[in-house]
């Protein structure tokens, strides 16, 4: 029998999915993340995000959130926040994420980035099979 397999976007009304991911934050970082159902809300229903969940038999097992604004540059695209349940790794449902994301970005057009830590080894080699290059850049960050 086939495992069904599904990548959805959920819309506000589907606050069942706020302890899902939760737990997957818990997996993506080792600091605290605070995320409940305003948050939630505030990210379906903004018009910069996309929230995409990946669900075996119904249970969320993946995420991943597609952001997209427009700069004088051209449109900018990041995929942020991908982690794949501990215990789905190593089925390629992380590429299968990857690889939604970028068909929706390319529909968008523009440039499609993301960042990776280094020590995240099978990650990064996901995204330079992807099509992803490195590119030659400094990031920084300023917590508000």
């Amino acid at each position: 029998m086939q495992e069904d397999i599904r990548i959805i976007e959920p819309s506000s009304g589907d606050k069942q999915y706020v302890a899902p991911i939760q737990a997957l934050l818990k997996q993506l970082s080792s600091s605290p993340i605070e995320f409940g159902e305003a948050d939630f809300v505030a990210l379906v229903e903004s018009s910069s995000s996309r929230l995409f969940l990946l669900l075996s038999e119904g249970n969320v097992c993946g995420m991943l959130t597609l952001a997209h604004y427009l700069a004088p540059t051209g449109r900018k695209m990041w995929i942020e926040d991908v982690v794949l349940d501990s215990a789905m790794r190593g089925r390629s449902l992380g590429r299968r994420l990857v690889e939604f994301a970028i068909k929706c970005a390319r529909e968008m057009g523009g440039t499609l980035m993301l960042t990776s830590k280094p020590a995240r080894v099978a990650a990064n080699a996901l995204y330079r099979s992807a099509g992803f290059e490195p590119k030659e850049t400094n990031v920084y960050k300023m917590n508000l």
